[in-house]
């Protein structure tokens, strides 16, 4: 599915964790606190859960977009590598359903980044 070294659960374990696993997806459970950092990590696309509303910097390549959702809403997440900061006032809790097949479109674009608008 993704390198191993690029997989959210290896390089931020106390963030991170698998809540369900199959063959064609995995559902990573996340939550931080303010003023926490993710390390660079792989996402393939996702459907992007909010459990709680979140304000957080995401940045790749010297590219950062601030996102700012509140709680309940699903979002797409295409396939992208990032790191992450909880730049907000409240815990960060949000579900991830990672989609292990690959999309029969183009590869994703280098300017996925962060969850997509509505």
């Amino acid at each position: 599915m993704e390198l191993q070294s690029h997989d959210p659960v290896v390089t931020d374990p106390h963030l991170y964790r698998v809540v369900f696993e199959n063959e064609r997806v995995r559902v990573l459970e996340y939550r931080d606190r303010p003023g926490d950092r993710t390390g660079s990590h792989r996402h393939p696309d996702s459907v992007m859960v909010t459990l709680s509303a979140f304000r957080r910097r995401v940045s790749s390549g010297g590219r950062e977009a601030d996102v700012d959702l509140p709680a309940h809403e699903v979002r797409w997440l295409a396939a992208q590598e990032h790191a992450g900061h909880n730049t907000g006032a409240t815990d960060t809790h949000t579900l991830f359903i990672e989609l292990k097949e690959l999309s029969p479109a183009a590869p994703p674009t280098a300017d996925a980044l962060g969850p997509s608008p509505r």
